[in-house]
């Protein structure tokens, strides 16, 4: 018999996780049998004491995140199991063993069964990002997991964690290497060199999400003058670089980003690219440089994080976008996204159209655009559709 504590669940409260959903909602549950602490394992019982899933609890509005339907003890080798499963996943897509790519997400929370972990994989370096504390819990679980399937192609672990964790837990840590160390911080993405900071950049270092847009960006890029808004670490501006643009102007309001951004011009062009950075706000730099620009990536941080600030997202997006729109030159295009997850597709085509209307330019939607295949997105789980984009051809 299990000695591993139970939340027991209202009546009519099942549904969800019979439906493989992987979160259970506070307001679901009944009861719970002892004192839980935050990032303890759980088995979920109904109301008629039915076994339906194991999970990590935290005090919340999302109280268990299910890492499994069956019940198990999630021991080394179990985490193993589940990590070794991505693995085989991402080799099985083609991204592992890849001569012109050593950057990809290993794994991707909910879209590979395991709610509250990141891994992204840096050409041997591991950074962890775990948003749970019951998978920081793990984490020593998980190095070894890393150990086991990589071999000698591990060079290092890094925890990342202190940041994506709740200030009472987070506050206590260190974002630290677990194993090994990695000073080079260089990736390869389909043949382009990166420079990564994990330690000190933005979420682990690098935007993979962007991996196969960056290169659709490359296909239109030549011959044509191009705008990186929100560039961070100039992955856009690299790849239209190399696909032969005429000239790249490359936009963030953080120095360091820009720092990032011109250290990878130097790394893939060497000195005199028909490259300039600029350290600016993406709303102002747009409203001053109308009508310059072939083709714009506009690929701004998330505008929300909550639902209770979404209307306000809603509106930047319209805000930035129409700048976008009544900027770009007649026959141009502009890459534009949103990687805010309480924005559906739905929302921000409406954002875009509003922007249209107001600029009353005409606009054709060439292609929609997504997260890689190494983000995976449950069937059970649609939350973890968080990227959206749209190419816009503009007259």
């Amino acid at each position: 018999m299990s000695t591993i504590p139970k939340i027991i669940l209202g009546s009519g409260k099942d549904q969800s996780p019979k439906r493989f959903h992987p979160w259970i909602f506070s307001g679901a549950i009944s009861k719970m049998t002892g004192e839980l602490a935050d990032g303890d394992v759980v088995e979920v019982y109904s109301n008629k004491n039915e076994y339906l899933c194991t999970g990590h609890y935290q005090k919340g509005s999302i109280a268990v995140r299910i890492f499994s339907f069956n019940q198990v003890e999630p021991d080394t080798t179990f985490w193993k199991d589940k990590i070794q499963k991505a693995y085989d996943y991402r080799k099985a897509i083609g991204l592992i063993g890849r001569e012109d790519t050593n950057v990809y997400r290993l794994v991707y929370g909910e879209g590979d069964g395991m709610p509250g972990l990141i891994i992204d994989f840096y050409n041997g370096t591991a950074v962890i990002q775990c948003h749970s504390i019951g998978m920081h819990r793990e984490v020593e679980k998980i190095v070894q997991a890393l150990k086991e399937i990589y071999g000698s192609g591990l060079k290092a672990v890094y925890d990342k964690s202190k940041e994506s964790l709740s200030d009472r837990y987070g506050d206590k840590l260190a974002n630290t290497y677990l194993f090994g160390e990695d000073k080079e911080k260089q990736v390869l993405e389909y043949g382009n060199k990166i420079k990564v900071d994990w330690e000190e950049g933005q979420k682990t270092g690098f935007f993979i999400d962007q991996r196969e847009n960056r290169k659709l960006v490359g296909q239109y890029a030549k011959d044509k003058k191009v705008l990186d808004c929100f560039c961070y670490a100039g992955g856009f501006s690299v790849y239209a670089l190399k696909a032969g643009a005429t000239e790249v102007h490359s936009v963030d309001s953080s120095k360091t980003a820009i720092k990032l951004t011109d250290d990878n011009i130097q790394l893939n062009f060497g000195e005199g690219a028909k490259q300039k950075s600029h350290v600016a706000d993406a709303f102002d730099f747009l409203k001053d440089n109308q009508g310059q620009y072939d083709l714009m990536v506009v690929d701004p941080p998330a505008f929300a994080k909550h639902r209770d600030a979404r209307h306000q997202a809603v509106m930047g997006y319209k805000r930035l976008n129409a700048l976008a729109i009544q900027g770009v030159k007649p026959g141009g295009l502009i890459f534009t996204f949103s990687c805010s997850q309480v924005v559906d597709k739905y929302l921000f085509h409406g954002a875009i159209t509003a922007a249209a209307i107001e600029t009353g330019r005409t606009v054709r939607i060439l292609q929609y655009l997504s997260q890689p295949a190494d983000h995976p997105i449950s069937i059970y789980h649609p939350e973890g559709e968080y990227l959206k984009g749209m190419i816009l051809f503009v007259e």
